[in-house]
């Protein structure tokens, strides 16, 4: 560096008060899988492979921090089976432009359903899971009979 000739200094920046563009927010929330908008719509697939054995490796990972963690005076603590694919839904989103059908949504989807792709909207390229049936309505359970004091006119 030249003592006698300093370097020039840096030219001020622009008015500090000029606003400039806004910068665009992202989407709070879900966002559409097909476009990255808001999602308005939802519905359920089963996990693919990997997605099974990521849930697998992370439920097999609380397991063993459990296990570390867990009183050793105490009984050893008991999980149930690894989770498997029917036992999970993944969920999907959609905007409004790429949403499935009402009918469609409300069931749950193959691992492998594209939607939402827009070749098949409103529909899907899988054959979703039947809808739960509904219990049949039975006799009515009895209504518990309630103390004279909360009766009306009860004394």
């Amino acid at each position: 560096m030249d003592t006698l000739n300093p370097p020039p200094a840096p030219a001020p920046d622009p008015a500090p008060d000029t606003p400039g563009p806004a910068p665009t927010p992202a989407p709070a929330g879900p966002t559409c899988a097909a476009c990255g908008s808001t999602a308005v719509v939802q519905w359920q697939r089963r996990p693919t492979d990997t997605e099974l054995a990521d849930a697998i490796t992370a439920e097999e990972s609380r397991r063993a921090y459990a296990r570390q963690m867990a009183d050793p005076q105490g009984p050893a603590p008991d999980f149930g089976p690894l989770p498997t694919g029917s036992d999970m839904t993944i969920a999907v989103y959609a905007c409004g432009q790429h949403a499935i059908s009402m009918d469609a949504a409300a069931r749950v989807h193959a691992s492998s359903c594209t939607a939402p792709n827009d070749a098949d909207l409103p529909d899907c390229d899988c054959t979703p899971e039947p809808l739960p049936q509904p219990e049949p309505a039975g006799e009515p359970a009895p209504a518990p009979a309630l103390p004279a004091h909360w009766l009306p006119g009860g004394e």
